[in-house]
């Protein structure tokens, strides 16, 4: 290490001469470092070279065709899911920080309601929706026109999954984007309104814009969430991973072996999920960065470029002035 790189400045002894700093051992560190790799190892091995699980099997299933078909409804419904969750909550955030009083009073009881319960009491209510509405009605008010559903050909256990969830995760949506709305500078909407913008068209066209650097984010953790909650649907059968999986399990009795299988596949979704959410972290965050910090190396050195080919071809048109004097 050079002297220009060192951290602080050299101890000197009392002859002048440097003295040498030995960095300290710390045995205790290494100690517990050596015993959770052991724990660790012990655990790994007891799992992988256990007689009692058929690697085979695990091998057989991880690739067929029920499994396969399984993991793309998750990631579908998934992703339905979120866009349902986001969407309703961009909606109750707005009506939560309304000056209507109605508003919020509705707003509020949605969101107390809905984190409230238990997301598997959800599921089981919107499956088993017909004992309470046995068909489902749209008529016109005030007369006999209008069309009607039975509720158990509407209510599939695909169905089911994505209203308990989607209407679940809007709640949380709900804080997430109010806390990404109130973080824009209060000023904006004041000027946006003194600039003759309604208080919807400033919040449209203004607010939401900005908050998104802070929505986006949490989106992805929420989205990473919802791929494992996904498995709570085995119990109205969505035809999704975990479903397909408990179905072959309950033929052929190979339960840790199915077990193991889609916890590989949500673990893979997960790695990819994460991948992306990181990606969009450092988009944004590096956004918040820049605004703070303003404009880097590359964007200066751009502008000085700019500002220097301005000033030459100002100084060359006062040149060619004087010599046309």
């Amino acid at each position: 290490m050079t002297a220009s790189h060192r951290r602080t400045a050299p101890i000197l002894g009392a002859d002048g001469s440097a003295t040498p700093i030995t960095p300290r051992w710390h045995g205790g560190r290494w100690l517990i470092g050596a015993l959770a790799v052991v724990v660790v190892g012990w655990l790994v091995a007891s799992v992988i070279f256990n007689e009692n699980i058929r690697w085979n099997r695990v091998l057989e299933y991880l690739f067929s065709t029920r499994i396969l078909d399984g993991v793309v409804v998750t990631i579908w419904m998934s992703v339905i899911a979120t866009v349902i969750g986001l969407s309703l909550g961009v909606v109750l955030a707005v009506m939560k920080l309304s000056k209507n009083p109605v508003l919020q009073w509705i707003a509020t009881g949605y969101i107390w309601f809905f984190r409230g319960t238990p997301v598997l009491v959800q599921l089981i209510f919107w499956y088993n929706l017909a004992f309470l509405f046995p068909f489902l009605t749209l008529r016109v008010p005030f007369t006999q026109l209008g069309v009607q559903w039975d509720t158990n050909l509407v209510m599939t256990g695909f169905t089911a999954a994505l209203l308990g969830l989607g209407l679940n995760l809007s709640a949380y949506f709900a804080e997430t984007v109010r806390a990404g709305i109130q973080a824009v500078d209060r000023g904006q909407t004041e000027a946006a309104l003194a600039g003759g913008m309604t208080p919807m068209q400033s919040m449209r066209i203004i607010v939401l814009p900005q908050a998104l650097r802070i929505i986006i984010p949490p989106t992805g953790n929420e989205f990473i969430s919802m791929l494992k909650t996904t498995s709570l649907v085995v119990v109205v059968a969505g035809s999704d991973l975990m479903t397909n999986a408990s179905q072959i399990y309950k033929q052929n009795n190979l339960i840790i072996e199915l077990l193991i299988v889609a916890s590989l596949w949500y673990m893979v979704l997960t790695a990819i999920a994460t991948y992306f959410q990181s990606r969009l972290e450092r988009r944004f965050g590096q956004d918040a960065v820049r605004l703070v910090r303003g404009p880097g190396f590359a964007q200066r050195f751009m502008r000085r470029g700019q500002q220097a080919q301005t000033s030459t071809e100002a100084l060359a048109t006062i040149t060619e002035k004087a010599t046309t004097r």
